[in-house]
């Protein structure tokens, strides 16, 4: 995103956020939040026209709020289109990143609701247990990845191997994003376990290690890790055999590799 769309969604997320905090059954209308805000982006996925006039600098802000009512008013919660005139108000920089930002709010408002059950961090493991299911299956994800498939088709396949196994918030999060794909479902579902680890004040720390990290050796990680980076970090930890011993953490752009097949290779470049 362009700096005015950031400024942009980072305005109206807060007043999301607010609205919830204030919200008597936050979680009923955290999870309507987020149904209703993806329901609107698909009206905009089809009607260009509209997409293009709502986020419009050129026009004046209330004509832009003034559109979003005649046409999203009654067709929504209160609370949600209150929340488009709001997104609608701010300056953004292309109405694909206005489009963005509403899916972003989504995505936002459904954590949120498993935040007030106090199912975030379970949210969070789930996606990134999924993110390397899919990595692993190349066959599903390939079947997840096709633009030429229907998207109703492609949500319909997800949920059957997703039936039973996750929360609500992580199956309609997950559905979501295989239905408007930005990048690979791999990449997509990753993000979104980012995402909920950001939600509680939490960077992420990739872990690949040639044996299982119990629950002990994870958070002595995690506190290691925090020193060193100076913030909370969430560990999304996997197993890859090869690597012999030791392990490799991924912290944003930076990665320690203290893995034995590292350490090894690297003695084998020092020889030539």
């Amino acid at each position: 995103m362009h700096a005015a769309s950031r400024e942009a969604l980072a305005k109206v997320a807060s007043d999301l956020d607010a609205a919830l905090n204030g919200a008597d059954n936050a979680v009923a209308v955290a999870a309507q939040a987020g149904t209703e805000l993806f329901d609107v982006v698909e009206v905009l996925d089809d009607n260009r026209g509209l997409r293009v006039a709502v986020a419009d600098s050129s026009r004046e802000a209330q004509q832009r709020i003034g559109l979003i009512g005649a046409v999203f008013a009654g067709k929504v919660s209160p609370s949600v289109l209150e929340l488009l005139k709001d997104a609608a108000e701010q300056t953004w920089s292309t109405p694909r990143e206005f489009r963005t930002g509403l899916v972003e709010l989504g995505r936002r408002a459904l954590l949120r609701s498993a935040e007030k059950q106090g199912q975030l961090g379970q949210v969070e493991d789930e996606l990134f247990r999924l993110s390397r299911i899919l990595d692993h299956e190349g066959e599903l994800t390939q079947l997840l990845s096709d633009r030429n498939s229907d998207s109703a088709r492609r949500r319909d396949l997800l949920a059957k191997v997703l039936y039973g196994k996750v929360t609500a918030v992580t199956e309609a999060l997950a559905l979501q994003v295989i239905g408007r794909p930005e990048r690979n479902p791999i990449d997509d579902v990753s993000a979104l376990a980012d995402a909920a680890a950001a939600l509680q004040g939490r960077s992420v720390a990739h872990v690949v290690s040639a044996t299982a990290l119990n629950e002990g050796q994870q958070q002595a990680l995690a506190e290691k890790l925090g020193r060193i980076y100076g913030r909370a970090m969430s560990i999304h930890s996997e197993v890859d055999t090869s690597l012999l011993g030791g392990m490799v953490i991924r912290v944003g752009d930076e990665v320690i590799d203290g893995s034995t097949s590292g350490k090894l290779e690297r003695l084998r470049e020092s020889f030539v």
